[in-house]
């Protein structure tokens, strides 16, 4: 049980408030829970309960133990909630290690349940719902199957007679999975030109779509199914396209995933992804050391993300920049996956002044810039409903909108558009690391810094040090 002393401590709080050996307790059990609530948090006293009805019925016989990893406010609450609860609980005054656990795991909210293997191993992030679903533990210990094997049950639908997977797949390089829906305005407005461009370029360089679809009914569906040139998971199996979406982590549509030849997932970013290279010459888009955020944010809330700003310079200055960025990348990305988690830092580019850019800057607190001009001609379009404006990032409800003419989701309100190409004088490329996992914290490069791999990797070594002033996003 050294992994479990290792991330947990040595020792843990038991019933009556005793400590006891991390080791000793956890020894023998099957899976281990680490349970993220607090006494404050109304949902977590609705949830407590029944948990530990569950536990006291069924899981702990199963060979569950839980861990209560306490957010209260203070040891005197701490030890009242505890006191409800029948198993065990990391030692309240070890703070580092709460924040530790809650950063490894991406704990964004409570409650949140994290469900480990006898190794240690990450089972599940989502263990609240898997125990929802079964709380007398008939799939205990919920691991979840993988895509490849969901995949492999699916019924897929063409224009003809269905089709198996391995006869989708017959002769392509990529798979897109595309979650969509009729009802939704963004889905409506990407979608005409995802199969623009399946049809003019991806389809023949090896890409095949299927249509997952969060339709209302089966008639919206076929409505919509009739406007999409590939294929689709048979409607009826709504379980089935319920797993899809918990395996994936799709919490909001349009979303598009990316897997290769044998299943494999490349990237959950595939919608930026094909916006930004809509002929497909870098499919099947395997993620890169230094991303950029024109093509999508990622997991920047999930992943502590080093950035350089560097919208004002010219196209040779960039491509350095990205040059000096990329051991840095391919580094953290190969340790990640020696270690078969998520990397410790990604690394990224801001080349433009559109999307995300301004409001990212407006976070730090940096200066902000007019919207770099788009690489088409925009024109004046009806406004509609369900637009974003690529230049402020901000709902375009009720403004003018100026859409791009050759078919990019692409779209900026009057104001971006007016300020669009403005003259700025060149500012120098600024260093920052976004670590929004470490509840909102960044950290700014000096101005005067040059980038290089050498100033990069100072200062990634200047945080790990504790060594850079902490801020905090508002």
């Amino acid at each position: 049980m050294a992994a479990f002393a290792n991330l947990l401590g040595s020792s843990l709080v038991g019933q009556g408030m005793e400590k006891v050996s991390t080791a000793d307790r956890l020894s023998g059990k099957k899976a281990v829970a680490l349970y993220f609530s607090a006494h404050w948090c109304p949902p977590c006293r609705g949830f407590t309960p029944q948990l530990a009805d569950w536990y006291k019925k069924d899981l702990s016989a199963k060979g569950l133990e839980v861990v209560f990893v306490s957010s209260d406010q203070d040891d005197a609450a701490f030890k009242e909630y505890f006191g409800e609860q029948p198993w065990l609980a990391l030692p309240f005054e070890d703070r580092e290690k709460k924040e530790a656990l809650s950063k490894k795991f991406k704990v964004g909210g409570i409650p949140s349940l994290v469900i480990l293997d006898e190794n240690g191993a990450t089972i599940t992030k989502d263990g609240r719902a898997a125990m929802s679903g079964d709380p007398t533990g008939e799939e205990f210990p919920w691991k979840p199957t993988p895509p490849k094997e969901l995949l492999a049950q699916a019924k897929i639908l063409s224009k003809g007679d269905p089709k198996t997977l391995e006869e989708a797949m017959k002769g392509k390089q990529a798979l897109a999975l595309y979650f969509s829906a009729h009802w939704c305005p963004p889905c409506r407005g990407f979608t005409p030109q995802l199969a623009e461009w399946y049809e003019k370029h991806l389809s023949s360089k090896g890409l095949e779509v299927i249509f997952v679809s969060s339709d209302r009914d089966e008639a919206a569906f076929k409505e919509y199914f009739e406007t999409m040139p590939w294929l689709a998971l048979d409607f009826a199996d709504r379980k089935l396209k319920d797993k899809l979406s918990n395996a994936f982590g799709v919490s909001g549509i349009p979303a598009l995933i990316i897997l290769d030849s044998e299943l494999n997932i490349v990237t959950k970013e595939g919608r930026g992804a094909v916006s930004s290279d809509p002929e497909g010459n870098e499919m099947p888009w395997l993620p890169k050391p230094v991303k950029n955020l024109k093509a999508g944010a990622g997991d920047i809330e999930e992943i502590a993300t080093v950035i350089v700003f560097c919208e004002t310079s010219d196209a040779d200055e960039q491509k350095a920049i990205e040059a000096a960025l990329t051991p840095i990348g391919q580094k953290y990305m190969d340790k990640a996956k020696e270690a078969g988690e998520d990397p410790q830092f990604n690394v990224m580019i801001v080349t433009e002044g559109t999307g995300l850019a301004p409001r990212i800057r407006g976070m730090l607190g940096l200066p902000g810039l007019p919207p770099t001009p788009h690489e088409h001609p925009l024109e004046k379009s009806d406004g509609g409903n369900g637009w974003g404006c690529d230049g402020c990032g901000q709902s375009g409800q009720g403004k003018e909108r100026y859409r791009c003419t050759q078919g990019c989701d692409f779209d900026f309100c009057g104001d971006c558009n007016a300020k669009s190409g403005a003259k700025v004088e060149k500012m120098a490329p600024r260093l920052a690391l976004l670590d929004i996992p470490s509840d909102g914290a960044y950290y700014l490069g000096d101005e005067a810094t040059a980038i290089s791999t050498a100033s990069v990797e100072t200062f990634l070594a200047d945080y790990s040090a504790g060594k850079l002033e902490r801020k905090q996003l508002g």
